[in-house]
Parts: C-alpha cells; structure tokens; sequence
C-alpha cells in the first residue's frame, strides 16, 4: 500500500503575475495568474503557439519567469526540496527517454529516486499496454515510448501530474486506456493533474476544468459542465445586448462587433438562469474558437 499524503488546503501549484519573454519570440506569459487545487482535474487549451509548453515547464520551475512567483505545494518552485519533488510526475511533449535502457531498466533506474513507486502498479501498466520489458526503448514504437512515458509518470504515485500533449502519439484505443487510467489515478487518490491538448473529444471525456489560454493569460478557468450549461451567445444591437446583460446579470466572455451597430456576445449566466429564447447554446469546440 502506497503512502497517502493527508488532505491540505495548499494549493498544489500557484503562479502569481506571471511573466516570462523570449528574446526573440516576445511576451509568451503576461501578468498571469493561476491555481492548481488538489484533486482538480484541468485540461489546458490553447491555440498553437499560444505558450502552453511554456506555461507548464514554468509551472514546474523548468523555466524562470522575469516578474512574478511560482510555488508547488506552498515553496517556491526554484529551490523545491526534494520530498516536494517526488510529489510530481511529469510527461514532456516529446519523451526523453534513455534510448539504449530497455523499459525495465529505465523504470529500475526511476525507482531509486521515489520512496511511494508502485511496482505493481508499473508491471500491470507494462503489461495491459503490452509493452516490451526487455526490449531498447529505441526499438519501441512511438506511441509505446509515449506510454513508457507515462508508467514513468505514474508508477510513484504524484500529488501533482503535469501532461504536455500526453495522448498526441497514441490511436484512439491508446488515447481512451491513458485517459481511464488518469481518471482512476484521480478518483483513487485525488491527484491533481493539468494536461494540455488539442484533441477537444478527450477533454470533454475527463477534463473536469477547462483552462482557455490566450494572449498570455488565462482567459478562463472553469467546470466543463458548468460552462456547457451557463455560457450562451447573443446576437443584437450594441444597446440592446447592453440591457440584456444587465437585466441578466451575465458576464459578457467576448464581444464581436458586426456589421449595422450590431454585437455577438458570449456570455455566462449566473448559476440556476434559465437562458432566454434566443440564446444560442455553444459547446467545447465554439468556446475554443471564441476564447482562443
């Protein structure tokens, strides 16, 4: 039995006014603020190039932001010791595998550095995705080496789980064995995890949390659910979509202009609204193209 970390109020991650430029690419993180609680469950979206690699190796203190403060489990994420580390487990976009280890010996080499590894835990992964324990992960197809990845991330156990595009070289039968896996991994232990995607259909299978990603900000962070049911589009003149929202009382998201003084507006009703008539309902894929 692996050991559990008792329940706590600390965010498992923080990022406060958050900025980071590239010398040659500009600002990619702009004053940004964001928290990871325990056990939430948040699927990261944003356009290519948005910064979503960037945020996450932030997150993690793989990057030093110029302005602001990064902490995991309360301490900075800089200078983390190292029971913090071992509370992380994280899988790069592209793996960085030991190519001349064969999988056993790369999860064998792991393991000495995380107290609560699951051996068990590990094999049964090893074997349900039928991956090769003796064979030179150079060998392996991508999409194995992907899954390897992923054992590696999840045989200790995290408090915090950190995906970049994790399921992006696995088929569709692949993509849905990850994603039980990390529901389970969550309901079992309330771990939290954050993955980014571009694949709308697996977030809406297990993203609790939706975060949009845009202009270096988080634009918005909320219940999948919750938005599906709250957010609606109106379309009218620029008074009239004014007097709607106040009489309303919803949060206007995005306003296009149209032609003839006209408006589309994305709003959020507050919780339990019924939304008028002519409201239009949105789902996933419009909020991306809208809050993108």
């Amino acid at each position: 039995m692996s050991a559990h970390f008792p329940p706590t109020d600390t965010p498992s991650a923080r990022l406060s006014g958050v900025s980071l430029s590239y010398p040659k690419g500009g600002e990619v993180l702009r004053s940004l603020d964001w928290t990871l609680l325990p056990g939430q469950v948040v699927g990261l979206l944003g356009r290519n190039g948005a910064g979503k690699t960037t945020l996450l190796e932030t997150l993690l203190g793989l990057r030093e932001p110029q302005r602001g403060q990064v902490t995991l489990f309360g301490q900075p994420a800089a200078v983390i010791d190292d029971a913090a580390r071992a509370r992380i487990g994280y899988v790069p976009q592209s793996s960085d595998l030991f190519e001349a280890f064969t999988p056993a010996q790369l999860l064998a080499y792991f393991r000495s550095f995380y107290p609560h590894w699951n051996e068990a835990k590990a094999d049964g992964l090893l074997s349900r995705w039928d991956i090769a324990r003796d064979k030179p992960i150079r060998k392996l197809s991508g999409g194995q080496q992907q899954r390897l990845s992923i054992i590696r991330a999840l045989a200790h156990e995290p408090d915090l789980l950190v995906l970049d595009e994790p399921v992006a070289g696995l088929d569709p039968v692949g993509r849905r064995d990850f994603l039980r896996e990390l529901v389970e991994q969550v309901l079992d232990r309330g771990t939290t995890v954050v993955f980014s995607t571009h694949i709308l259909s697996d977030l809406e299978r297990v993203a609790f949390n939706v975060a949009f990603l845009s202009q270096g900000q988080i634009a918005l962070q909320a219940p999948l659910d919750e938005l599906l049911e709250q957010v609606r589009a109106f379309t009218g003149g620029v008074t009239e979509m004014a007097m709607l929202m106040a009489r309303l009382g919803a949060e206007p998201l995005k306003r296009t202009p149209l032609d003839a003084g006209r408006e589309r507006v994305l709003a959020r009703l507050p919780a339990g609204t019924a939304a008028p008539h002519e409201a239009e309902a949105v789902n996933l894929e419009d909020l991306f193209a809208e809050l993108t």
